[in-house]
């Protein structure tokens, strides 16, 4: 089959962007005339467009819609008022196999007690919305709307000025949300998130209309020196902020309280799926914990790669790495076994294709936010 692709795939394709497969969706991973490295130096410093429509989009619709989806997902939206949005967990539920493992990672926008927009990855969308539409009571209606809005995602300290260029509020709190019309007089959602570490907004709008905004963005951007930005600098912008990515720092096998995701879990709600599953290893203490790694080598650290003691004795394995364009050296998140003691500040070593290559645990973020965000957004 082949892959998806977004509304706005010819104008990646005209401003020379490599694309490759993300979920299913065709994707630009770089534009010509710069790449990776300028990319994220431009959301670092002034600001970046991203097209991320490969985000998956559904409302969930009908009387107690809200309370369905919190008796559901891992965090408590009753911490949230109409026109805020959370980042939450579709954990696979007691009784089954992998229980409390990570189904996804996900946004929800809550716009009232029966009307909620949720915010899946593109990889998972499917089966998340399948869990939820199995378990709908009588009239609530679980709506796939994955083709028919756009996401893009507009991130840098420049942003608010880009914004305010053509028009949309950019005062927002983070996490809150606002319906505007933009400048043809369509309706755009405008939500303070992100995924850089960046001050940003995510714009959600008709897929038929995403031309249109992503072009008066470029435009008002212009004098800002906006760049259009691949998923390659999403990922290296993440990673130095030590955001996890849905397959890497969580999956079916890796829990939230191994991922340090405990955050985003309403340990006091009555019910979610997975909840009996994840106090009970939350209790104990998890296996094993993320933690970021330090290059103080040339090596870069990568995916699958085995994490070493000075005495050679493995000790967990990197679940992303890259180069930092900020730092200048590799940066690593692994999953760390607890049993070894491991401390911030220890030294340890990556097996890089036989050779072992000294690294340095952190805490993340490996460098400071932008943003006075309270907390990690999305993964995506």
């Amino acid at each position: 089959m082949s892959p998806l692709t977004s509304p706005l795939h010819e104008r990646h394709a005209a401003a020379g962007a490599k694309f490759a497969d993300f979920g299913g969706w065709s994707m630009p991973i770089e534009y010509a005339g710069g790449g990776v490295l300028a990319e994220h130096t431009a959301v670092r410093e002034g600001v970046g467009l991203f097209d991320v429509s490969h985000l998956g989009t559904a409302t969930v619709h009908g009387p107690g819609a809200a309370a369905f989806v919190d008796s559901c997902l891992t965090n408590d939206l009753s911490r949230i008022g109409p026109g805020q949005a959370q980042y939450t967990l579709c954990c696979v539920p007691d009784g089954e196999e992998r229980a409390g493992g990570v189904v996804d990672d996900l946004i929800v926008y809550l716009h009232g007690p029966d009307d909620v927009l949720l915010v899946p990855n593109a990889a998972n969308a499917a089966a998340v919305l399948a869990r939820l539409t199995a378990e709908a009571p009588a009239g609530v209606a679980v709506t796939d709307r994955h083709t028919q809005v756009a996401v893009l995602a507009l991130q840098g300290p420049r942003s608010p000025e880009v914004l305010a260029a053509v028009g949309l509020p950019g005062g927002l709190d983070y996490m809150s949300f606002a319906e505007a019309t933009g400048s043809d007089g369509g309706e755009v959602t405008v939500c303070r998130t992100g995924y850089t570490g960046e001050h940003g907004y995510e714009l959600l709008v008709a897929a038929e209309r995403a031309g249109q905004l992503w072009d008066a963005l470029l435009a008002a951007g212009a004098p800002e020196q906006i760049r259009p930005c691949g998923l390659g600098a999403r990922d290296t912008l993440r990673t130095e902020m030590g955001y996890p990515l849905h397959g890497h720092e969580l999956s079916l096998d890796i829990t939230p309280n191994q991922a340090r995701s405990g955050w985003a879990v309403g340990w006091k709600k009555d019910a979610f799926w997975g909840r009996e599953a994840l106090l009970a290893e939350k209790a104990v203490g998890p296996a094993r914990q993320l933690w970021g790694l330090q290059a103080t080598g040339r090596g870069i650290p990568r995916p699958g790669m085995t994490v070493l003691r000075a005495d050679g004795a493995a000790v967990g394995e990197v679940t992303s790495g890259t180069f930092s364009p900020t730092l200048r050296t590799g940066i690593a998140l692994a999953l760390l076994h607890t049993a070894a003691g491991v401390s911030e500040g220890d030294e340890l070593a990556v097996d890089v294709r036989g050779r072992p290559q000294p690294v340095v645990v952190r805490r993340p973020p490996f460098v400071p936010s932008h943003t006075k965000d309270p907390v990690p957004p999305t993964t995506r």
